[in-house]
């Protein structure tokens, strides 16, 4: 299905998630497709919701009312389920973005997937991973809002939010998959599934990466526009063009693997050993010759002799009996 063509419900859980996000989240959710329900859900007689209300009037959002019968628990993620499952039997909507840092929602986007749906979750990085890896992709806000704003526009985001979400921002996010992670499995990648000359397309390589990591975004790692942006910051690889289509190789031995390159460095260390004289065929053979033949001789000498000998004792006993018979007759 074309991007065009998809149709998304958007579902927030403003007890979890705050406003400063907002136009973050409805631009992420515009490039997967349209928009078509747009529904926040929290108890909004709380004074601690007020900083929602202009921003659900600017970016039409519907709230959903759902009271707090219990204090210390979150009131909408029992609405939000069960208005999801709505949408869901109604079948009007291809899939889904859970805008939530809560792991209750793990359950319901493995339903939805079940169902054949797309689900995109949406949190900070301190969503727990089940969650994270319960959806097909999952985008890490706070980092996004870091790495997409300039100082000025990210300290007017934060003025937004509470103020213990302001205290929030002082603290540095980081993603939820470390690189180092993330580069490992991109070499990983790239030894099962290069071409003879080591390299393999680029949009292969980020769809891959996806599949494994669904938080795998390469703007969270720094301001990266594209994900070819952010290879080529990577001293472990190397981009090449052919025909406009980009490729991926390692930058070490053309793209070979360790175990290549440890394979190909024995083979040169051989053939240096090789070039020193040691061990070579045409030395082992001459020699071997030389030893053949110097035995040979020796052999040779020694029948020669022994025959020499043989020949004089014939001759010895020869004249023995010619003088006897002389005698005899005298």
């Amino acid at each position: 299905m074309e991007v065009e063509d998809r149709k998304l419900a958007l579902l927030i859980d403003a007890d979890n998630i705050s406003p400063i996000y907002v136009n973050i989240m409805l631009s992420e959710a515009k490039t997967y497709g349209t928009v078509s329900v747009r529904r926040i859900y929290g108890d909004w007689t709380s004074s601690g919701k007020n900083s929602w209300k202009s921003v659900m009037l600017d970016n039409s959002l519907t709230p959903i009312q759902q009271y707090s019968y219990t204090y210390g628990k979150n009131a909408s993620d029992s609405a939000m389920i069960i208005d999801a499952m709505d949408i869901l039997y109604a079948d009007h909507v291809d899939g889904f973005i859970l805008a939530s840092s809560d792991s209750d929602f793990t359950r319901l986007a493995m339903r939805l997937r079940e169902a054949g749906k797309f689900v995109i979750g949406m949190g900070e990085s301190k969503t727990p991973s089940p969650f994270v890896k319960s959806c097909d992709e999952f985008k890490v806000l706070d980092i996004l809002l870091k790495n997409s704003l300039s100082e000025e526009e990210e300290k007017k985001s934060v003025a937004l939010g509470t103020a213990d979400q302001e205290k929030d921002q002082e603290n540095v996010p980081t993603p939820i998959t470390k690189l180092s992670v993330i580069k490992k499995s991109m070499l990983d990648i790239l030894d099962k599934n290069s071409d003879e000359n080591g390299q393999m397309h680029m949009s292969k390589l980020a769809s891959m990466l996806t599949r494994l990591y669904s938080d795998f975004d390469a703007r969270n790692y720094g301001k990266y526009g594209k994900f070819s942006n952010f290879v080529k910051a990577l001293p472990e690889f190397e981009v090449t063009m052919h025909n406009t289509v980009a490729y991926v190789k390692r930058k070490d031995a053309e793209g070979m693997s360790d175990i290549e390159n440890k394979a190909r460095m024995e083979n040169n260390a051989g053939a240096e050993k090789k070039g020193t004289g040691e061990n070579r065929p045409g030395v082992e053979n001459k020699a071997g010759t030389e030893k053949k033949s110097g035995a040979g001789k020796k052999a040779g000498t020694k029948k020669r002799q022994t025959a020499k000998k043989k020949t004089t004792r014939k001759k010895s006993t020869a004249t023995r009996k010619s003088t006897a018979t002389q005698g005899e007759k005298a």
